[in-house]
C-alpha cells in the first residue's frame, strides 16, 4: 500500500510539474507585455521599465518560473496584472459563489444520475436502458457552453423563469441566490 501511495504521489508530482511548465510557457509565448498593457500605449519607456521591475518581469524566464513555483508552494499566487490585487484574495472572494455552484451542480447530477442508473440497470438491454444510455451519451457529447446558451435562451429569455445572468449575492436570500445559480448548475 505504501509503495502504491508513493508511486501515485510521484506521478502526481510529475504531472503538476509538467502542467506548471506548460502553463508558464503558454503565458510566455503570448504576445504583449503586461506592463505595457497596464500602462497603455502612451506610457513612457522608463515608466514601463519601472513597472516591469516592480512586477518582477525584468529577471530571466528561468528565475521568473522558479519564483512563480516557489510562490505557489507558499500559497502566494501573485498579483493580478489586470486588477492589481492579490490573486489569492480574488479566488477567496469568488469561492463564495463557485463552491455553492459546484455543490448545487453535484447535488442535481446525483439526484438525476442515481435514479436513472438504477432504472437503466433494472431494465438492462430494454428500451428504458437504451433511452438512459442515449441521454447519457448526448449529455457527454453536447458542449456545456452551447447547452448553457440554450438554457438561457429558453428559460431566461423566452419563458422568463430565471434571470439571464448575474448573481444578486447571498444578502438577497438563499432562495433568490439558488434560483440565480440554477441554470448554471444545470449546465454544469
Amino acid at each position: 500500500m505504501l509503495r502504491y501511495t508513493l508511486k501515485r504521489a510521484l506521478s502526481l508530482s510529475i504531472s503538476l510539474a509538467i502542467a506548471s511548465l506548460v502553463i508558464f510557457l503558454v503565458i510566455e509565448v503570448a504576445p504583449g507585455d503586461p506592463a505595457s498593457y497596464m500602462l497603455g500605449i502612451n506610457a513612457q519607456p522608463e515608466t514601463v521599465a519601472a513597472l516591469r521591475t516592480e512586477l518582477g518581469l525584468d529577471v530571466s524566464k528561468t528565475q521568473r518560473y522558479l519564483n512563480w513555483i516557489g510562490g505557489m508552494m507558499r500559497g502566494d499566487f501573485g498579483m493580478s496584472y489586470t486588477y492589481r490585487t492579490p490573486v489569492g484574495q480574488m479566488i477567496a472572494d469568488r469561492m463564495w459563489v463557485s463552491l455553492p455552484l459546484a455543490l448545487y451542480a453535484l447535488t442535481l447530477s446525483t439526484l438525476i444520475a442515481f435514479p436513472a442508473g438504477i432504472y437503466a440497470a433494472s431494465r438492462r438491454g430494454k428500451p428504458g436502458d437504451m433511452a438512459v444510455m442515449g441521454a447519457t451519451q448526448l449529455g457527454v457529447a453536447v458542449p456545456n457552453f452551447w447547452f448553457a446558451m440554450m438554457l438561457v435562451l429558453i428559460f431566461a429569455i423566452n419563458l422568463r423563469w430565471f434571470s439571464a445572468g448575474g448573481f444578486p449575492g447571498w444578502d438577497e436570500g438563499v432562495f433568490v441566490s439558488l434560483k440565480s445559480l440554477t441554470l448554471p448548475a444545470i449546465a454544469l
